[in-house]
């Protein structure tokens, strides 16, 4: 027998991480080669190592066969990018999930933290409250259960105002040069050793003092961006995934290097904060609050969401078991109870009589009968108001917010409240909600529902006419238009609705041709994946990343071949 077959290499996969750990059937590595959204293809094998040194010796073992690997941390994208796409590869395809190599290690009393492969936003947020610290980016519904480096790696942004998009200088990670050696790259600014096994050693078991970490070895977040995002007369965008300024190393990477650790600036926690939540039938108005807010104030947001009445009302009735789910259980065990979903489709699938998607459609129909979920006075905005804002402001910004509002709404046609804590909470958790209700109203609506055309894009900073107006032509393919998103970042998501036998791709097309007229970016934090294409030095970077195209080939509609061909 060849020792290069895959027979062989599936052998050795197993010596290093076990049989249990080395999936090949389809039914069980079908949670790892499908998208939440998109994206679905073959896969020789997935491998879960246990530890950094497993997944080093993994990766070895996948360059030797002349493999294509694909590294997967949470597979919570929306764009198809941390899986396979389809069966036209020319290389055998081994997807290396990263789910057990959970690992948060606090450094420099809090104020920075070296993450492993498998960590979550979740865990992050957690472990940094002990320092009355937080991360650079809170979770988002879309991304139930994401990953600390998933978002570093496609430079995601979020709902955080100040921080801008996830970026580091500072990584631990694998590449492939030109000649096709692979090569254990150690830019942590942490001294771990010399040779790769037991530089992953020492970072897994936090083998390092405080004297082994260098101070200014690189930056662990985007420190321009709080002056970027105020230039509210800039003709381009704030911020979106191909922006070639945070490309850097494992920032924006994609998957075309394997990183093993990252190292991250974290922000003090506000001692105090408030939400108003403002309605208006006017978008003129939410326009002049932004650029005022972000031109005039002393104090920068939290945070500045956006939803409208339609994506409001559609979450109200697909999003309310997640609403209630994190009210009643807490954040922590959504990653578990999202486990248990799947397990719960799985096995329903096999039985003959049940509908797809059970456990959406069983969550659905349960929480149409509970008491509606949403305070009285978010529901009066909802029938007064077609757009809401909710503002969250902190410590000195909540005097300067609460003055201009009051004095703003004077003559105008919206209206605004200060939340309690009840009505915060709800706003929040409506909004945290909303972005995956679509998802749900697909699985639920199979029958009358061909697909989403999901975007999130990325307007200028000077472009008034920031709601979509589609022409009939196009607005006529969909059941639901959902628009909601990250108002003071001019970053919006808009999930379509299609109906049964809509071409969503011909459509998709035609909306693009519309945003490119626009001046708009996208994807403006999903990334580019297999729906979308990368621009020219998007696919330079990853040349350059990447020169044997061997790690997650095929992203950004770019080419599947080894060496580009």
């Amino acid at each position: 027998m060849s020792t290069n077959t895959p027979a062989v290499l599936i052998e050795k996969l197993k010596v290093i991480v076990g049989d249990k750990y080395t999936l090949t059937k389809p039914s069980q590595t079908l949670l790892y080669r499908k998208g939440v959204r998109f994206g679905e293809g073959d896969a020789l094998a997935v491998v879960l190592p246990g530890t950094l040194v497993e997944q080093w010796q993994v990766l070895k073992a996948c360059v030797e066969a002349d493999v294509i690997v694909i590294t997967q941390s949470a597979n919570t994208g929306l764009t198809g990018g941390s899986t396979p796409d389809g069966n036209d590869y020319d290389r055998p395809i081994v997807i290396v999930s990263t789910r057990r190599l959970d690992g948060v290690q606090v450094i420099e009393n809090g104020e920075q933290v070296v993450c492993l492969p498998g960590s979550t936003l979740f865990r992050l947020e957690k472990e940094l409250k002990k320092y009355q610290r937080g991360p650079h980016s809170v979770i988002g519904s879309s991304c139930i259960g994401a990953s600390v480096m998933g978002g570093i790696c496609n430079n995601s942004g979020g709902a955080l105002i100040q921080h801008g998009p996830a970026y580091t200088q500072m990584a631990v990670f694998a590449q492939l040069d030109e000649k096709g050696e692979l090569h254990l790259v150690n830019h942590l600014g942490i001294e771990l050793g010399d040779d790769p096994e037991t530089i992953l050693n020492n970072l897994q078991n936090h083998t390092y003092t405080d004297i082994d970490i260098k101070r200014d070895a690189g930056l662990g977040h985007d420190h321009n961006y709080r002056d970027h995002v105020r230039k509210i007369d800039a003709d381009t965008p704030a911020r979106f995934n191909a922006d070639p300024e945070l490309h850097y190393e494992a920032s924006g990477s994609a998957g075309r290097l394997m990183v093993f650790a990252v190292r991250l600036d974290t922000f003090p926690l506000e001692e105090d904060t408030a939400v108003f939540y403002i309605g208006t039938n006017d978008t003129s108005e939410l326009d002049d609050i932004r650029r005022h807010i972000l031109g005039q104030f002393d104090n920068l947001p939290v945070s500045g969401e956006y939803i409208h009445r339609d994506a409001f009302d559609i979450a109200a009735v697909y999003g309310k078991h997640i609403f209630l789910a994190i009210q009643k259980l807490g954040t922590d065990v959504i990653p578990r109870l999202y486990a248990f979903k799947g397990v719960v489709d799985r096995i329903a699938s096999k039985i003959p009589f049940f509908p797809n998607n059970f456990s959406d459609r069983f969550a659905v129909t349960v929480c149409k009968i509970l008491p509606k979920h949403l305070p009285k006075s978010i529901r009066d905005y909802r029938d007064r108001y077609e757009h809401h804002l909710i503002l969250k402001m902190a410590d000195n910004g909540i005097a300067e917010a609460a003055a201009f509002l009051k004095e703003y709404f004077q003559n105008k046609k919206g209206s605004y409240f200060c939340c309690n804590d009840k009505e915060a909470e709800a706003a929040m958790l409506h909004r945290f909600a909303t972005a995956g209700a679509a998802t749900v109203y697909r699985s639920v609506h199979r029958k009358t529902v061909e697909d989403l055309v999901a975007l999130d894009i990325a307007l200028r900073r000077n472009d008034k006419q920031w709601f979509e107006t589609l022409p009939d032509s196009i607005s006529q393919h969909f059941i639901h238009k959902l628009y909601y998103g990250h108002f003071f970042c001019s970053v919006f998501h808009q999930d379509y609705i299609a109906k049964k036998g809509t071409d969503c791709a011909k459509v998709e097309e035609e909306m693009l041709k519309i945003l490119d007229q626009r001046g708009a970016q996208y994807p403006a934090e999903h990334n580019v994946g297999h729906l979308y294409h990368a621009n020219d030095d998007l696919k330079n970077f990853y040349h350059q990343l990447d020169p044997t195209n061997s790690f997650n080939p095929g992203i950004g509609k770019t080419s599947k071949k080894k060496f580009w061909h």
